[in-house]
């Protein structure tokens, strides 16, 4: 995509766009944004993902919402206990020969 240094320049939401400039998009990335998603640096720190979008006069940049997950370790810290209730019977059950009644 060769820019035209006469074209505006814009930033904006997807969800911005105009129904039809939001199908062409989806058609222009088909197999979705993974590969051509950029992530722009604000001045105050921030940031936000973008991907390219160009029409006859304008050049986009056109914001995509992404989930961050970043909150994952916080969430499953304390999920496995070193009390677990049980843990000691079956660790003694497994390490019992099978008897005939087993089966």
């Amino acid at each position: 995509m060769a820019t035209d240094n006469k074209k505006r320049r814009l930033v904006t939401s997807f969800h911005n766009l105009s129904v039809e400039q939001q199908a062409e998009v989806r058609t222009l990335y088909p197999l979705g944004y993974n590969d051509v998603m950029m992530r722009i640096d604000k001045p105050d720190g921030s940031f936000f993902y973008a991907v390219p979008y160009e029409t006859a006069d304008t050049y986009y940049l056109v914001k995509i919402d992404v989930k961050i997950d970043d909150g994952a370790e916080a969430e499953d810290e304390g999920y496995y206990d070193d009390d677990l209730k049980g843990a000691d019977e079956l660790a003694d059950a497994a390490s019992e020969e099978p008897s005939d009644e087993d089966f």
